[in-house]
C-alpha cells in the first residue's frame, strides 16, 4: 500500500535526522463522553503509526475543562482502546499531570510581556475580537504592566475573583488575519472540582494552551490531530516558540464522516441524557462501546479504517463500507444457525408424533474446521410467517397451498391444509406432509424443489428476543457541518431505528455466551446481547443484515 501523505512527512523527518529518528505520537482524547467511530479513526493512525515506525504512542486525556469530564469517561476510553488491540504501555498521562507546570510556563509568558491579565466579559471578548474581514480592538487591558498582571495572575489562581470576570490571554496580533492569533484566551477562572486534582485548581488552561505544551512535555515528534485544527496550528507554533521549548510538529487529518451517523460528541451525549436511547452503548450508537454491544469485531473496525485511508480534505464515507467489513470479517467465523423470528406453526401430519430425529448441519460452509452439530427434528416446527403465502406473486418460490419447499438440512414438504382464525382470517397454522426419501445428505432423493427454508422444531426452541437495528439518522449524507448548527439534528433521527421481536432460536444457543456472534440463515449476523440477555430469555442483537450494498456499489463503479 502507497504511504499516505502523513507517512511521506515521517519519511522526510526520518531521512534529515529531524527527530533523531523518533516517531513518538499520541492520542488525546478529552474525558467529556464515550468515543465513537471517528475516533477509532485517530486511534487507529496514532498507534497504527508507532507500531510502523517502531515508535511510541501515549494515550493521554487532556482533562482541562472540569464541568464536562468524568472518571467514567476515563475508564471507558481505556476499555475502547484496549479492545481495538492497541496498548500505550506505562504512558497513561493526563493534561492535569501538568497543571503546575503550564501554569510556571504562563508565568514565563506574562514576565516575557507576551501574556496579559484582561477583564473583559467572554462577551466584550468576542466583540473586540472583530471578523474575517475586520481587524479586532485590542482590550483596554493589553498594556499591563508585567509585575500588574503577575499580581492578578495569582490572585485569580488563589480564588479571589469570581467565574468568568478575569482571563489570561496571549498577547500576539488583534490585527492577524487568523482569529485564533487575535489574543487567544489561555487560562480561565472555573470554579468546578476536577475528577483527578479536586478543588486545588481555580483556574484552568485552554485546550489551545494545555495541549502544545503536553506534547512538548512528553516528546511528542508528530501531532497529529484533525483538520478543524488547521487554523490553531500557528497558535501551536506560538506557544512552543515564545516558551523556547522542545517543538514537536502539528500535522492535521479529515476526520471520519459517515453517511447515516452523527459524529458529534455533544450531539450523542444529548441523545443519552435526553433519553433518545438508552445509554452511551445503545447498539444504534456509533461510540465504540456501542458497535463493540452491537457485535462489531476490532478487526473490522481496524480493517474498515485502514480502507478509508488518511486524506487532506474532508469528505464522507458510505456506512455502507462498514458494514462491508464486518460481514467480511464474520463470513468465516461465525456459526451458522437457524432462528425463527416471526414465527408460523406447521405440523407435519404424516411425521410419529413421538419421534424426535437428529438432522446434521455443518457449522460454516466458507469454514469446514468448524465441523457440524445435530439438529432436533420433530412432527410440529416453526417457519417464518412470511415463508408461507397463500396467494403468492410470480417467482414466489416458499411454502404454497399445494406446493412444496426444501426445509434446511431436513425433508421436502408440501402444504396439505391452511388453519385459520374463524373471526379474523389470520393464519394459525399450516399442516403438510413430508416425503421421507428426501432427506438432505442421504443421497436417496433425485427430486429438487426450488424453494428452501429454515426452520426450528417447536418441541426444542428456544425462546430468545431479537433486536432488528436500522440506522439512527434518516439522511444519508449530510453531515454536522452541512447542518449547521442552527438544525434540529433531532428531527432526523429514524423513528424506526429499533424493532424488538419474540421469536425461537436453535436449541443449539441455549450455551451460546453473551458477545458471541452467529450468521442466523436468511437473516443476518447477531450477537447475544452482553448487557440484557438473561438465562431464560437470550437477547440477540443484529449487528448486520446479509444484503451487501457496497459490494454492489463497488461493482457498479468497476463497470461504468
Amino acid at each position: 500500500m502507497p504511504a499516505n501523505f502523513i507517512e511521506n512527512i515521517i519519511n522526510e523527518d526520518l531521512k534529515t535526522g529531524k527527530y533523531v529518528g523518533r516517531v513518538h505520537t499520541r492520542f488525546p482524547p478529552e474525558p467529556n463522553g464515550y468515543l465513537h467511530i471517528g475516533h477509532a479513526k485517530s486511534i487507529c493512525l496514532n498507534f497504527g503509526l508507532a507500531l510502523k515506525y517502531g515508535g511510541l504512542c501515549n494515550l493521554r486525556f487532556d482533562d482541562t475543562n472540569p464541568s464536562k469530564e468524568d472518571t467514567e469517561y476515563v475508564d471507558s476510553i481505556q476499555e475502547d482502546v484496549k479492545w481495538l488491540g492497541f496498548s500505550w504501555d506505562d504512558r497513561m498521562f493526563y493534561a492535569s499531570d501538568y497543571f503546575e507546570q503550564l501554569y510556571e510556563y504562563a508565568v514565563q509568558l506574562i514576565k516575557s510581556g507576551k501574556a496579559y491579565v484582561c477583564d473583559l466579559s467572554a462577551e466584550q471578548i468576542r466583540e473586540y475580537r472583530g471578523t474575517l474581514t475586520e481587524p479586532g480592538k485590542e482590550s483596554p487591558y493589553r498594556n499591563r504592566g508585567v509585575e500588574e498582571n503577575l499580581d492578578l495572575f495569582e490572585r485569580m489562581r488563589a480564588g479571589e475573583f469570581p467565574d468568568g470576570s478575569r482571563v489570561l490571554r496571549a498577547k500576539i496580533d488583534m490585527a492577524s488575519p487568523n482569529l485564533n492569533m487575535r489574543d487567544p484566551v489561555l487560562y480561565r477562572i472555573m470554579r468546578a472540582s476536577h475528577h483527578r486534582t479536586g478543588d486545588k485548581w481555580l483556574i484552568y488552561p485552554m485546550y489551545d494552551y494545555a495541549h502544545p505544551v503536553s506534547d512538548s512535555i512528553e516528546g511528542v515528534t508528530h501531532s497529529i490531530c484533525t483538520l478543524e485544527f488547521e487554523d490553531h496550528r500557528p497558535l501551536y507554533d506560538w506557544a512552543l516558540e515564545a516558551l523556547g521549548i522542545y517543538q514537536c510538529r502539528q500535522i492535521e487529518f479529515a476526520r471520519l464522516n459517515l453517511t447515516n451517523t452523527i459524529m458529534s460528541k455533544r450531539y450523542l451525549r444529548q441523545l443519552v441524557e435526553e433519553g433518545y436511547v438508552s445509554s452511551w452503548d445503545d447498539p444504534r450508537m456509533p461510540t465504540i462501546s456501542g458497535l463493540r454491544r452491537r457485535g462489531y469485531t476490532p478487526e473490522a473496525i481496524r480493517d474498515f479504517c485502514d480502507r478509508i485511508g488518511v486524506a487532506k480534505s474532508n469528505s464522507t464515507v458510505d456506512i455502507a463500507l462498514l458494514e462491508h467489513c464486518i460481514r467480511e470479517d464474520l463470513n468465516t467465523k461465525a456459526s451458522r444457525v437457524m432462528a425463527v423470528l416471526r414465527p408460523l406453526k406447521v405440523v407435519i401430519v404424516n411425521y410419529p408424533e413421538d419421534r424426535v430425529e437428529e438432522l446434521i448441519a455443518e457449522n460454516n460452509p466458507e469454514n469446514p474446521d468448524m465441523g457440524s452439530r445435530a439438529m432436533p427434528f420433530s412432527r410440529e416446527i416453526y417457519i417464518e410467517q412470511e415463508d408461507f403465502n397463500e396467494n403468492p406473486p410470480k417467482k414466489y418460490f416458499r411454502l404454497t397451498p399445494g406446493g412444496e419447499v426444501r426445509l434446511k438440512h431436513a425433508y421436502i414438504i408440501k402444504c396439505e391444509q391452511v388453519v385459520k382464525d374463524e373471526k379474523t382470517g389470520e393464519v394459525l397454522e399450516v399442516h403438510c406432509t413430508y416425503d421421507p426419501a428426501t432427506k438432505s445428505g442421504s443421497g436417496t432423493s433425485n427430486r429438487k424443489v426450488k424453494g428452501t427454508i429454515h426452520w426450528v422444531s417447536a418441541a426444542h426452541a428456544v425462546k430468545a428476543e431479537a433486536r432488528l437495528y436500522d440506522y439512527l439518522m434518516i439522511s444519508g449524507d449530510r453531515t454536522e457541518e452541512e447542518a449547521g448548527e442552527t438544525d434540529d439534528f433531532k428531527s432526523r433521527l429514524n423513528p424506526d431505528s429499533l424493532h424488538t421481536l419474540s421469536c425461537f432460536v436453535e436449541p443449539s444457543l441455549k450455551i451460546a455466551k453473551p458477545g458471541s456472534r452467529y450468521q442466523f440463515l436468511r437473516h443476518g449476523y447477531f450477537c447475544m446481547d452482553i448487557v440484557d440477555s438473561t438465562n431464560e430469555i437470550p437477547v440477540f442483537n443484529r449487528i448486520v443484515s446479509l444484503k451487501d450494498s457496497w459490494t454492489k456499489t463497488v461493482a457498479a463503479q468497476t463497470k461504468s
